[in-house]
């Protein structure tokens, strides 16, 4: 018996993710979310429960929609399935550790605006 439990305890173990500390500028607008981490890094975030929590607490960090705010998370790396679009890896984010404003000089995006154009 001390051994099927032995077992079933290691499988258990064996069987959890790790999650991974993730840290950088989260912009979410248009029902499209990114996670720049460091220059380099950029991940589609995987849109759930905890996404919609960390919208709401980073609403009042933004001063525009296009706002990013600097966060911390733990999560899973998880590869894009062949044939879709989007980046190659997106982040499934579990747990929400600290949200902050972004500097003002660098949360400023730029917003075109396409003007008609008529000919004669």
């Amino acid at each position: 018996m001390k051994k099927i439990l032995l077992l079933f305890i290691g499988l258990a173990l064996l069987s959890c993710k790790e999650t991974t500390l993730f840290e950088g500028e989260y912009i979410y607008y248009a029902d499209a979310a990114v996670l720049q981490v460091g220059n380099n890094a950029i991940y589609g975030v995987i849109l759930n429960e905890k996404t919609k929590e960390l919208n709401a607490q980073a609403k009042s960090f933004k001063e525009a929609p296009t706002d990013g705010v600097l966060v911390q998370v733990r999560g899973y790396i998880v590869p894009k399935p062949e044939g879709e679009e989007g980046w190659p890896n997106s982040i499934e984010i579990k747990e929400i550790i600290s949200v902050k404003k972004q500097n003002s000089d660098l949360n400023k995006a730029v917003i075109l605006e396409q003007k008609g154009y008529v000919e004669d």
